[in-house]
């Protein structure tokens, strides 16, 4: 098996790969949780919503892999395994079923505030460990918080 060595002191290492982690967890899970809604999106805003709802799928899936290949890049094997993310992910769950547009604009603008609140926090953990890793937490909060601020301007 190949070892792939790390560019960072272990410590750094460390830290800086528990925050790609939580953030690959979450980027995989919203991904999910905004297809599942695209899926059951009900009332006058359908049609807007179900395409926001796939650029929400899409950017998340980018900034996903980018994360992920970031983890590798430092050494640490990322794990987007469906039952990791079902266990340590940070965004809440929809109900099942047809959820209405004003409850979809709610639910995401809920989960992105939270979403965004633990991006932050990395955000400032990584930059004592590694910049480079700061600088990809940095791009996807950015985009988050675009997304963010689109959900809220949805709002009745």
């Amino acid at each position: 098996m190949a070892t792939i060595n790390s560019v960072l002191e272990p410590d750094a290492r460390d830290v800086t790969a528990a925050a790609l982690q939580q953030t690959l967890v979450d980027l995989i899970d919203l991904g999910l949780v905004a297809k599942q809604a695209h899926w059951t999106v009900t009332g006058p805003r359908f049609r807007s919503l179900h395409q926001q709802l796939d650029e929400v799928v899409d950017t998340a899936r980018v900034h996903a892999d980018t994360i992920a290949e970031r983890c590798a890049a430092i050494g640490v094997a990322p794990n987007g395994l469906a039952a990791t993310v079902a266990h340590l992910s940070r965004v809440p769950q929809p109900p099942s079923g047809w959820e209405n547009d004003d409850d979809v604009v709610s639910f995401f603008t809920d989960a992105y505030a939270r979403v965004i609140a633990g991006l932050r926090e990395r955000v400032t953990e990584v930059g004592y460990t590694d910049p480079v890793s700061q600088d990809l937490l940095i791009a996807v909060t950015a985009d988050l918080e675009k997304q963010y601020w689109m959900f809220q301007a949805e709002r009745r």
